[in-house]
């Protein structure tokens, strides 16, 4: 008679599973004959535009300070608790508070990544990209209510921590894939799935404002219908990602594809490195260190692009030789709307960059790519002050706009940098536990960057001038950071994985289990037409956003 435990086995190995936990499981998305690897980045880019969004929540700031006032801020009274003001009703929300949403969304995504990116590996991108959708897009609809209810708690949790949960699990899904599915251009691969996250933003952003002005009325500032309608809209496109991806069969290669022989040959591992030792080895510490300088230099001129040029550049971004604080109203509304189109020309470079940079570094190899961060990036910082007391609007802009390409370059090299180091096995989990970089960089590159400009400006420095020393100290962090790249070697081989750990790796993360769901070939012309639609269902929102980012940045130039 077989034992209670045999029969449960028995049982559990004859009994089907349900329909939507076979759709979900890694299994079921190994990909078919005739699948074409074209497919996978158009399915990450719709998950990564729309928890890019994320950065452009500043757009919400405005209205929802004016929430209860409509028109104008009522000011809750003074010393009112915390606790009293979380659940407070009768008055409206400071900026400074609403901000913390932005502070949560980058803090989770780090952890959640670092938390969860193991579970991925061996769940799989689709069931990780369904998650994803249901915590960004579960957190909108929470932060509504919280709007509509007036309960600035709803928003921290909603958003920022559910929303955030759901920015890192979306963010690290497509990685692993993508880097096995393009084994010959990881850079590029990871570069097009991660530029997504940078031009979410410029899409989502002049969306919202289009839906709140659509849904304003004497009553309400039309927020929260605007987060009802994103949080739909949204979890069409990341659902739809998500039941698209799919993954190589085992040991799958390009036909007639190899990996490049570049300069970074001897950089790239041939055994894979396991999730228990990454963190144990002195490159995954040098890498995240690179990461968190480079990033920190970045987000903090990010932060504050828009008043860096306007009080840097003052009447002279219109004509007129004046500081800022000489000009009046109309003069700093015109100023303003140059500098917004400064900041979207920022954004454009920092999407562009992910993909060029991270190409490039398939040809020159990471650790080169990195080098060419930092060495341009230091050169760059430091003749920033040079180029605003020449009063050089165009050089200002340009320095700027490289910088900043960089920056998402070297979101977007990371992967790759992590792939060749440590294998492709367990990358996903590895880069999720390198985002805590991110978010030890997103505390304190603004920090930084905002602390010293508020001591220079107490101690009686001129705003013009007020930022030479904080590009100094910024050029100083990418020594740093060059420094780090520079000290990256291969490996040590006793933290390479035995070929039987190799195989228990695989067999955990159901690799070498066959597909749950037949997946049917497809012939060249139907593979032709889906790739067709895939691109076009992504690339035609990204150049609206492109569109209306460019008219902005026009205003520069006149």
């Amino acid at each position: 008679m077989a034992s209670p435990s045999n029969a449960s086995r028995d049982v559990d190995s004859t009994t089907p599973a349900p329909f939507l936990s076979r759709l979900l499981s890694k299994e079921a998305s190994i990909a078919g004959p005739g699948y074409s690897r074209w497919l996978v980045p158009p399915a990450a880019l719709c998950i990564h535009l729309c928890i890019g969004m994320a950065y452009g929540f500043s757009v919400f700031w405005l209205p929802l300070s004016k929430a209860v006032g409509i028109a104008q801020p009522i000011e809750c009274e003074a010393g009112m608790s915390f606790g009293a003001l979380l659940v407070a009703t009768h008055c409206d929300w400071k900026i400074s508070q609403l901000g913390w949403m932005y502070t949560l969304f980058f803090v989770f995504l780090g952890c959640s990544a670092a938390i969860w990116g193991g579970w991925l590996e061996r769940a799989g991108p689709r069931k990780a990209g369904v998650v994803s959708a249901l915590c960004w897009c579960g957190g909108l609809l929470i932060s509504a209510l919280g709007v509509y209810l007036h309960q600035l708690w709803m928003l921290w949790i909603g958003s920022g921590v559910i929303g955030g949960i759901g920015l890192g699990l979306g963010y690290i899904s497509p990685v692993s894939t993508l880097i096995k599915w393009f084994p010959d251009r990881r850079g590029m691969a990871t570069g097009m799935a991660i530029m997504g996250f940078g031009g979410g933003a410029m899409i989502g952003a002049p969306l919202a404002d289009q839906l709140m002005a659509h849904f304003a009325s004497a009553h309400s500032v039309g927020v929260w219908q605007t987060f009802v309608a994103l949080a739909a809209i949204y979890f069409v496109f990341m659902m739809a990602g998500a039941l698209a991806y799919r993954v190589p069969p085992a040991g799958w290669q390009p036909p007639g594809a190899a990996p490049p022989a570049n300069a970074a040959g001897a950089m790239i591992t041939r055994r894979p490195v396991h999730l228990r030792d990454a963190h144990r080895t002195p490159q995954f510490w040098l890498v995240w260190a690179v990461l968190c300088l480079n990033v920190s230099a970045g987000i903090g001129v990010i932060g504050m692009a828009s008043p860096m040029l306007q009080e840097v550049f003052g009447g002279r971004l219109i004509g007129i030789d004046a500081g800022i604080n000489e000009l009046g109203a109309g003069q700093k509304a015109q100023i303003a709307a140059i500098a917004a189109g400064f900041t979207g020309l920022l954004s454009l470079f920092n999407i562009g960059g992910r993909f060029f940079w991270a190409s490039m570094s398939d040809r020159i190899g990471r650790k080169a790519t990195y080098c060419v961060f930092f060495a341009l990036g230091i050169a760059l910082y430091a003749a920033a002050p040079w180029a605003g007391h020449a009063g050089s609007v165009a050089v200002f802009v340009a320095i700027f706009c490289v910088i900043l390409s960089m920056y998402g370059g070297g979101f977007a090299t990371v992967p790759a940098y992590l792939a060749d180091l440590f294998g492709t096995q367990f990358v996903g989990a590895i880069h999720g536990r390198l985002l805590t970089a991110w978010a030890t960089a997103g505390i304190l590159g603004p920090v930084l960057v905002n602390y010293i400009r508020e001591y220079q400006l107490a101690h009686g420095v001129a705003k013009a001038q007020a930022y030479d020393s904080t590009m100094l100290i910024l050029a100083a962090l990418l020594v740093l950071g060059l420094i780090c790249n520079l000290l990256v070697k291969p490996v040590d081989a006793r933290f390479h994985m035995s070929d039987a750990d190799i195989a228990a790796a695989r067999q955990a993360a159901h690799e070498t289990r066959p597909a749950l769901l037949a997946q049917p070939g497809a012939t060249a012309a139907q593979s032709s037409l889906a790739i067709t639609l895939a691109w076009l269902a992504v690339g035609l929102p990204l150049l609206w956003g492109v569109w209306i980012t460019l008219q902005k940045a026009a205003l520069l130039f006149h």
